[in-house]
Parts: C-alpha cells; sequence; structure tokens
C-alpha cells in the first residue's frame, strides 16, 4: 500500500495553531491541539465503523465487551503537508490489520507465515495432553489408586492401633505378676512377651511392605499416563518458549536515524530481560515505526481508550492516556532515541517559598503540603518536605516524617523531632488507631451519597506507578466515603481510608466498582487539571507524651 493508504492528509486544521518545538515526553503529557484535533476525527470514524469488536459502549453489563486503546500520530510529509496516521493496540476483531489502520511491525497471524505453523503444531500437542488427561481409562486407575492408597492407609493404621493395645496389655500383664512369680518364672515371662512384641513388629513390617508393594504396582500404571502427558508438556513448553523468541525477534524497531533494535535486544537492557507478552502490539511503537519507515516526521500524538473500561485497570471511554511504561518505555527510548522530545513534566515541581506550619510542639510538627511537592526527596528532585524539615531542625532525631502524601495531594503531614516519638506515631499508623480525613472534589456525584469502597489494590508492574484492583492478589483496601455537596467543578466528597495502600483513595473513586468518578485533576486515573483536588484534612491521634486526643484539621483551598 501507498502512502496515501495511511497518511490521512488535514483537510481544515485548527486556527492560529503553532507546532509544538518538540515531541511530548510519550508517558506523562497533555496532548497537543493538533493531537486532538486528530483524535476526534477518528472518533469520528469509529462511531461509524464495525470492526466486528463489542466495545461495550454504554453498556451496563460487560457479556463479553471490552474497549480498545487507539493512537493518532500527526505526522509531516516530504511536502511539507501534515496529515496524521492511526493505530490501535493488539489486536481488533480478531485481526492485526484494518483499512487505513497502520500495519503491524509484525504480523502474527499472516496466513502463510511461520507462527500459523508453529501455532497448529503447538495445538495438536494441546489435544494430545488434553486426550491424555480426559481418558476415561486414566480416570478409572486414577480411582484405583485412590482408592486403593486409602485402604493401606487404613489397615497400616489399624494395626499400629493393635500393637499399641498388645503393647499396653503386656505392660499390665509385667507389673502384675512381678510381684507374684519367682525371679526365674518372671524373667521366661518377659522373654516370651519380648518375643512375641518382635514377633508383631515383623508382622506389621511383612504387611506394610506387601501392601506397599501391590500400591506401587497400581501407581505404575497411573504413571504410564502420567509420564507421557510429561513428556508432551516438556515438549510443548520447549516449543512454546522458541516460538516466542522466534516472534520476539521479527519484531525490529527503528528510530529516526533508521537504526534498527529487535524487541529481544531491547529487553535485555532491561530489568525484565525478556520482552512481556504484547510487547511491541502497542499503538505508539506501531505509529512510530510507520513514521520513521516511510520518512513521515513525528510531530506530537495523542492515545486514547474507546469503549468499556477493563476490570483491573481505569480506562474511560474517551479519555486521553499516556504510553505504558512496562511494555512501551523501552521500545520508545530507543525509537525516540533520535528525535527530540520534552523533558519529563514529572521532574518538576511547585516552586514552594515557605512550608506552612499547622501544629507545633516541644515533639511533634505538621504542615500544610502544596500540592505537586513532594513528601521525600525523588531521584531527580531532591526538595521536599522532609528536606525542609531537616534544615528547619538540624538538631532533630530519627526519620522525622511519619507518614507520607502523594506528590499531588496536597494537606496535613505529620513529623517527629525524636525518634522516640516517631515510632510511637508510626505505631499507632500502622495499627490503624490514626483517624485520617481527606476532601476531594469528583467529577460527577455518586449514586449513593455514602458508603464504603472494598477493592484490593496491587501494583500494576507492566504501568508503574499505577496501582490496579486485584480480587486474588491485591492487598485489602476500604475507604469509606460521604458526598458533602456540589461545587462548580463537581461533587464535594469526604473520604476515610481505614487503610494505607498507595493511591487508594485515587483508585477507589475512578473505578466503575467505586465511585466510577475520578478525583478532578487525577492524571493518573482521570483527566489532567492544574491541580489533584485531594486534601488530607484531618488527622486525630494519641499524643505519645501527654496521652491527649490530638486533632489536627487543615481546610482544604481547592482554587
Amino acid at each position: 500500500m501507498s502512502e496515501s493508504d495511511y497518511f490521512k492528509k488535514f483537510k481544515q486544521i485548527p486556527e492560529n495553531y503553532s507546532l509544538p518545538e518538540a515531541l511530548d515526553f510519550p508517558f506523562y503529557y497533555t496532548p497537543h491541539e493538533l493531537a486532538e484535533f486528530a483524535a476526534n476525527q477518528l472518533q469520528e470514524e469509529l462511531s461509524k465503523t464495525n470492526f466486528n469488536h463489542d466495545f461495550g459502549i454504554e453498556k451496563k453489563e460487560r457479556n463479553g465487551a471490552i474497549g480498545k486503546m487507539f493512537g493518532v500520530l500527526v505526522v509531516q510529509n516530504k511536502n511539507g503537508d501534515l496529515g496524521y496516521l492511526k493505530a490501535f493496540s493488539g489486536k481488533l476483531g480478531e485481526r492485526n490489520w484494518h483499512e487505513g489502520f497502520v500495519p503491524p511491525v509484525f504480523d502474527l497471524l499472516e496466513k502463510d507465515g511461520f507462527f500459523k505453523t508453529e501455532e497448529k503444531y503447538l495445538n495438536e500437542l494441546n489435544k494430545q495432553i488434553e486426550k491424555l488427561e480426559n481418558d476415561p481409562i486414566r480416570k478409572i486407575k486414577e480411582d484405583e489408586y485412590t482408592k486403593l492408597n486409602s485402604e493401606t492407609l487404613k489397615q497400616l493404621s489399624d494395626f499400629r492401633l493393635y500393637l499399641k493395645k498388645e503393647k499396653k496389655t503386656r505392660a499390665e500383664i509385667r507389673e502384675k505378676e512381678k510381684e507374684k512369680l519367682e525371679d526365674t518364672d518372671y524373667q521366661c515371662l518377659i522373654e516370651k512377651l519380648k518375643k512375641e512384641s518382635i514377633s508383631q513388629q515383623i508382622e506389621y513390617k511383612k504387611l506394610n511392605k506387601e501392601l506397599n508393594h501391590i500400591l506401587a504396582n497400581k501407581k505404575e500404571e497411573l504413571l504410564k499416563f502420567e509420564h507421557e502427558i510429561e513428556s508432551l508438556k516438556k515438549v510443548r513448553g520447549e516449543k512454546s518458549n522458541a516460538l516466542q523468541d522466534k516472534i520476539f525477534d521479527q519484531y525490529t524497531f527503528l528510530n529516526q536515524a533508521k537504526e534498527s533494535k529487535s524487541l529481544l535486544e531491547i529487553f535485555k537492557e532491561t530489568i525484565f530481560e525478556k520482552p512481556p507478552a504484547g510487547a511491541g502490539e502497542c499503538a505508539a511503537p506501531k505509529l512510530f515505526q510507520y513514521a520513521f519507515q516511510n520518512d513521515l516526521t513525528p510531530i506530537c500524538m495523542a492515545e486514547f481508550w474507546w469503549g468499556m473500561s477493563p476490570d483491573s485497570e481505569i480506562r474511560v471511554h474517551k479519555n486521553f492516556y499516556p504510553a505504558c511504561r512496562g511494555k512501551c518505555e523501552p521500545i520508545l527510548k530507543h525509537m525516540l532515541g533520535k528525535s527530540k522530545v520534552s523533558q519529563n513534566p514529572l521532574n518538576t515541581q511547585s516552586v514552594v517559598n515557605e512550608l506552612e506550619i499547622i501544629y507545633e510542639d516541644e515533639w511533634i510538627v505538621a504542615v500544610n503540603k502544596p500540592p505537586e511537592f513532594l513528601s521525600v526527596p525523588g531521584k531527580q528532585m531532591t526538595d521536599s518536605v522532609l528536606t525542609r524539615l531537616q534544615l528547619k531542625y538540624p538538631d532533630a532525631t530519627g526519620p522525622l516524617l511519619v507518614h507520607r502524601l502523594d506528590m499531588s495531594t496536597s494537606g496535613i503531614l505529620l513529623a517527629a523531632k525524636d525518634k522516640d516519638i516517631h515510632k510511637a506515631l508510626q505505631n499507632q499508623f500502622i495499627k490503624r488507631k490514626v483517624e485520617k480525613v481527606y476532601r476531594a472534589v469528583i467529577e460527577r456525584k455518586p449514586k449513593k451519597l455514602e458508603g464504603t469502597i472494598d477493592l484490593p489494590l496491587t501494583l500494576d508492574f507492566l504501568d508503574r506507578p499505577k496501582q490496579k484492583i486485584c480480587f486474588e492478589e491485591g492487598k485489602k483496601a476500604i475507604t469509606t466515603y460521604k458526598f458533602l455537596k456540589s461545587v462548580k467543578k463537581g461533587s464535594l466528597i469526604e473520604f476515610q481510608p481505614l487503610t494505607g495502600r498507595t493511591h487508594q483513595l485515587r483508585i477507589h473513586a475512578a473505578h466503575h466498582l467505586g465511585l466510577n468518578s475520578p478525583i478532578v485533576g487525577d492524571d493518573l486515573y482521570g483527566m489532567k487539571e492544574k491541580r489533584l483536588y485531594l486534601h488530607a484534612q484531618k488527622l486525630r491521634f494519641i499524643h505519645p507524651i501527654s496521652k491527649k486526643n490530638i486533632i489536627i484539621e487543615c481546610p482544604e483551598n481547592f482554587v
């Protein structure tokens, strides 16, 4: 296909637009107006096209529906014309390729490709394994072995009880006859009882040997099936791993200088060492690959979600999202290595002249942490609440900060001037004896005006630092909430986290099983604003020295 099959030239573009000086940092950005313009055109097209895929738009029950990530890349061709490319992540309607969307970096589903041949062989192995596992004779042998094993254990257990009873009887005889019999006769009795004990032990060992021999023969009949199954599984595993490596080797990515690297080469330099499943199938790498292959200059890009959210992650229909970290960051690091890319905005933070102290005594200090200001120093930024307190209280001992707040969250942050006080206060946090109250503005009014959210959380390893819902491996996370009033940007909510998981309030607000409404300004789980409208408004704890109930309050200032 020619460039015109994929490059969609703008017929009309926003007035008074200006081209960006550099590509946006792909993992944290606000889409440029040209990227938004292109995304709106694609969304209009999506609303009219049937891809044989159920996006679940406006559905309440899933029933197999799932949304999909789409992306647009605004580019300029050699003639200076502006237009855009479009792509989707993964497969769409069981196809890797749809008309007008840039092709995959490598098409796994190519009819005569090696993947289809190898997949057919693996499917045959799966059928053989399934046939053996469901063989009725195997089931009979398995039941026979289970029954015989149970009978064997019972027989041996009964015999041990018999031996125990006989031993007790002999002891009673010895005790009873000790005073009655002469020494010679008593010694004869002892010898007789000893021989009887030995005889019974020999009888038990003989029975144990015979029963276990029969059991072993029965197990051997079953193991003939198990060995064959394990052998086939081993072959399947080896073939599957070899196929996966072969596939990864086919995914080769260009940068603007047309330098090429395979997935295996790219991920060898990461902590993963091997690419995770689905790496290279996201929209962003597909878009840049096609642009670099065809000498199109990337200008700006945007990715958005179309359809129903997955159960674990938070994805809102039509919302823009950055590229994922786990799969895309290593790939895009190579692909954009020769391009001009903006700095990571997260490496800059609010300029704070002086921290506001809202409570202080001889042992404790509490500050009102500003939004977009670190609690503790980061890799790139050293200014933080902790470093400011260390300068202000150079004689303080111990770690100072008793707890932390997300960089984007404002409000009460508690510190101790003494390591023993720090330990006592932190112990109250650990044992959940500290009452924490937050205020937040969410985008919509909740259906229930108050209630409890119980959704377990775990780290999304492929998209750090995001968290996700996981009912199998997630840690317990419970939040109570109460609607306070309607405000200009949405609804003012009071949250009380009963556990202290990372991003707990943000996830519980945004997830469709929670309040189904992101906190305003949540750049991870909602839409970016000038700030995150989340504030630690109140702390109640027991003073380690006075033992008095201390309540610290700091009103929210969402302006």
